[in-house]
């Protein structure tokens, strides 16, 4: 098997755990302030993460400890970004500005990267973003601050995954994602102490969201993402993100009852076609 193939299986299956748990960070969300719970499920990760690689982070070295805490910021910005937006936009506008990143990451690829996308890339992230807008639905043309919050979050995130492919060929992945998953732990818990009023949950249904997301959607998540794109492109990458509200949405059929409509199956079936386009010429991108 391919590194490629590797890595898409690898990162498909990383978009599917995101995509299945966004019903569970709902629903943890309602009694637990949301910085606060970032906070806890952060700080799992990087405690487990800690745990397991303890003896690669006793010879951490500066470059790899500035470049995994750029990322983590970034990381933090793009929850943050998205937070503060949905104060003042429609879940549904923040799930489209957010999904927008699918085309700010080869612009910004090309720009940072200096690695421009190939045709069938391109077309697949036209693709991809034309799904988006049939899977979201209820958008208005308006333009209100918490858009602008929440194409910040956009920005953040497309940064978030460009840099992990600018560094992940270079230095060990293992401590990055560590680093920057112990970052997303530290803004929000500095973030919860000066704006909420964070307190250690007590539910058994908060713990288990806290757990699974702490676990899987980061802990392994993070690691996987920051391996897996040293053999594939930023673009690649983003395209295989886009497909994270399809497995939100079949999840929350699933789990919840909730029903898809034709035009987000329709909008589910161009995004998986962008993904299948890029796929074709892509070039393999062995780790030096």
């Amino acid at each position: 098997m391919s590194k490629q193939l590797q890595s898409d299986i690898v990162l498909t299956l990383v978009t599917m755990i995101w995509g299945s748990t966004f019903i569970i960070v709902k629903n943890a969300i309602q009694s637990l302030p949301v910085y606060n719970f970032l906070f806890i499920r952060f700080l799992l990760a990087f405690l487990l993460l800690a745990a397991i690689f303890y003896k690669k982070l006793k010879k951490i070295d500066k470059s790899t400890l500035m470049a995994a805490s750029l990322i983590g910021t970034m990381l933090f910005l793009g929850y943050a970004f998205q937070t503060m937006g949905l104060l003042y936009t429609t879940a549904s506008k923040s799930g489209f500005i957010t999904g927008f990143s699918v085309v700010l990451v080869p612009i910004l690829e090309a720009i940072l990267l200096k690695r421009k996308p190939t045709k069938a890339a391109t077309v697949g992230v036209v693709l991809a973003f034309i799904g988006l807008i049939l899977l979201t639905t209820n958008i208005d043309l308006s333009i209100n601050i918490g858009d602008f919050l929440t194409l910040l979050c956009a920005f953040a995130f497309a940064m978030h995954i460009v840099l992990i492919s600018k560094y992940a060929s270079k230095m060990d992945t293992y401590l990055l994602a560590t680093i920057q998953i112990g970052m997303v732990a530290l803004l929000s818990g500095i973030v919860s102490l000066i704006f909420e009023k964070p307190f250690i949950p007590t539910s058994l249904d908060v713990w288990g969201a806290i757990i699974i997301t702490g676990v899987f959607a980061t802990a392994f998540a993070f690691v996987a993402q920051n391996t897996m794109q040293a053999y594939t492109t930023a673009t690649h990458t983003a395209l295989i993100f886009s497909l994270e509200p399809v497995f939100a949405a079949l999840a929350a059929y699933l789990i919840a009852g909730e029903t898809m409509s034709i035009r987000a199956i329709i909008g589910g079936a161009f995004m998986l076609a962008g993904i299948i386009l890029s796929e074709l010429p892509e070039k393999k991108i062995e780790k030096r």
